[in-house]
């Protein structure tokens, strides 16, 4: 019997590679990209071309008195989570900056940056003071409870932060790679925003060394869903490699040399790379420089990190002592819930491993043999096309590509009627009618991939099946770069060569009209010389439904030499919501976590309104 199963097995992997011997990467290529507009929160772009969804998270951060409206939900829910999308910004940045020009050459390139922008304009938002940066936004207990749209959440939209108090350095780690990484992206396109995610990079940097902790103990709700079981070492080690990367200082490579051996570079040989876990990729990052010729006296430590970074490679080829499992249809098996990440980004570093060691003419060596690069390159590429359709079922794991791929996925937005066909209010208890019907979802989900079939290439396309059918913007991060290689071809490019991003055609917006700048406010009531300063600022605008908005940055400050209390504000033609501020009977005081104002410190707080600036003075206080 086990001999029959076997030969079917064969047979179906024979017919499915026979059904589709090559793969068109260029359409994969899109379609990857797509998916992460249909994980868009906030305000959606006038070029939006997933145009099933809607505005989404409009008032989150508001119970915090800060602005995050924006950013990528992580999978088929409506929570944003840190740590994952800040790993997923890092991914999409290291394929632009390895194989942007494969991108550019495909017509895909400012698409992908566009993609990787909403991401770093949100972890912007979410880092607005050094040592402060907001790690969650929604509640996963309530969320997992509600099957809503996100355009009608009406669950818990709390943030969560870490500070110095409540440190976490793998989420401010991940988060200081992710602005590095994408710093190189726009660095000739955009170079003072390119240079405006250095400066947050390397602050948070900064923070997650200073203040150690995992941001789990931190942010205590986050332990069910994304708890960072590695720990942060790895994190440190990812940010100071990305940080080079960047920068090319040296301090950054001598603090991958001295922290090898403490914070477990040179000691953690894996199997295993993804939002967790960031050994592998930190290994083969310090076996890029090494490779470069920039060890210097870092060399033996680098030595040692190059070699986790073969063992990473022979366990994933099958040639080393500790080799990654495998399904009967040769994908790389890891566990069960959500395996397609893990295969993803393993193929992502072993596409780029293979590159480096082509572009330096050395090989890998395996406990059980030699490693040529074509055999990582053509391995990775097996992986995608197994997840594209060549596997005993026939199936594509990217929905939307292929003639059978997943139709119900475990995905609130793409299972429930766009709230542009029926904009009826869908209640928390959709789970009785979008949830459990057995029909395919009314959305195209067009380029997400799924969580993937179990140990034995089985897949039960069904919506509540969500170790299976529930897709990931860090499933689809890493693929972005390799299906742009895979497409691209290699061209006798030189990874080890300094990074050049092609100038790219990135997708025409409407221009928001200039932003106005605040005038003075008023005189304040209590005189000339009032003891408090208030200044206004225009941040930020955007375009959506044809207007134009603004964001207002307020700042008041106790020039005195006292500490003010019962302070009273006066904010007169606002035409939007405000936030860091206490409603009162005659106007505003202070928020609620702000009792009074010591002498020379200041408080902030924000207005959105698509109008000139408000006038905003003091009408009262008392100085104590």
């Amino acid at each position: 019997m086990g001999r029959i199963l076997f030969l079917v097995n064969l047979l179906l992997l024979s017919l499915a590679s026979a059904a589709s011997a090559s793969h068109d990467y260029q359409k994969a290529l899109s379609k990857s990209i797509l998916f992460f507009e249909a994980q868009r929160s906030g305000y959606l772009p006038s070029n939006q071309r997933v145009n099933w969804r809607g505005n989404s998270g409009l008032v989150d951060g508001k119970a915090n008195g800060v602005d995050l409206v924006g950013g990528y939900y992580d999978a088929g829910d409506n929570v944003k989570f840190g740590l994952p999308m800040a790993f997923t910004i890092t991914m999409m940045s290291w394929g632009i900056v390895e194989y942007g020009k494969q991108m550019a050459e495909s017509g895909e390139l400012g698409h992908a940056m566009e993609a990787v922008k909403w991401g770093t304009d949100y972890l912007i938002k979410a880092h607005p003071e050094p040592y402060v940066l907001y790690g969650e936004v929604g509640d996963g207990n309530s969320d997992h409870y509600c099957w809503q749209r996100p355009e009608d959440m009406t669950t818990n939209r709390q943030a969560y932060r870490i500070d110095t108090a409540h440190p976490g350095s793998d989420l401010a780690g991940e988060t200081a790679a992710a602005m590095a990484a994408a710093s190189i992206v726009f660095r000739r396109s955009d170079p003072a925003y390119s240079n405006q995610l250095l400066d947050h990079a390397k602050q948070l940097f900064d923070f997650a060394d200073k203040y150690r902790g995992k941001y789990d103990f931190s942010i205590s709700v986050v332990q069910k869903y994304y708890r960072s079981v590695s720990g942060y070492g790895d994190e440190l080690l990812w940010a100071a490699a990305w940080l080079h990367e960047a920068t090319d200082e040296p301090y950054y490579l001598d603090y991958l040399g001295r922290n090898g051996g403490p914070l477990g570079g040179t000691g953690w040989a894996m199997t295993e790379f993804g939002w967790d876990v960031k050994y592998a990729g930190v290994q083969v990052l310090v076996s890029k420089f090494l490779l470069q010729g920039k060890a210097a006296h870092n060399w033996q430590v680098f030595e040692k990190y190059r070699q986790n970074a073969d063992f990473f490679m022979c366990s994933c080829l099958g040639k080393g002592s500790n080799n990654v499992q495998r399904t009967p249809g040769g994908l790389l098996f890891r566990q069960r819930w959500n395996n397609l990440q893990f295969v993803t980004s393993a193929s992502f570093l072993l596409t780029i491993f293979s590159d480096y060691l082509q572009s330096a003419g050395q090989n890998v060596k395996c406990s059980s043999g030699v490693a040529v690069p074509s055999d990582l390159f053509n391995f990775a590429k097996s992986q995608v096309d197994y997840i594209l359709g060549d596997n005993p079922r026939g199936t594509s794991y990217m929905v939307g590509y292929g003639s059978t791929y997943p139709q119900q996925v475990h995905h609130r937005a793409s299972s429930i009627v766009s709230i542009k066909v029926d904009d009826s209010f869908v209640s928390c208890r959709g789970y009785a009618t979008w949830f459990s019907r057995k029909a395919s979802d009314p959305n195209l989900l067009d380029g997400a991939i799924v969580g993937g079939p179990d140990a034995y290439d089985n897949f039960a396309d069904e919506r509540d099946n969500y170790e299976q059918t529930e897709p990931a913007t860090y499933n689809n991060a890493p693929l972005v770069g390799l299906l742009a290689r895979l497409h691209g071809g290699n061209g006798g490019f030189n990874q080890l060569l300094p990074v050049v991003i092609t100038k790219p055609n990135v997708p025409t917006r409407p221009k928001p009209l200039p932003i106005p700048q605040p005038k003075p406010s008023p005189v304040p009531v209590t005189g000339a010389f009032s003891p408090f300063t208030v200044k206004q600022t225009a941040t930020t605008s955007w375009i959506a439904h044809g207007r134009t908005y603004y964001r207002y940055s307020v700042i008041v400050n106790n020039k005195s030499s006292k500490t003010a209390k019962d302070l009273k504000i006066i904010v007169s033609k606002l035409y939007g919501p405000i936030w860091g501020l206490e409603k009162a009977v005659d106007g505003y005081s202070f928020p609620p976590w702000l009792e009074s104002l010591p002498a020379g410190k200041s408080f902030e707080f924000v207005y959105i309104h698509s109008a000139t600036p408000a006038d905003i003075w003091i009408s009262g206080y008392t100085l104590v």
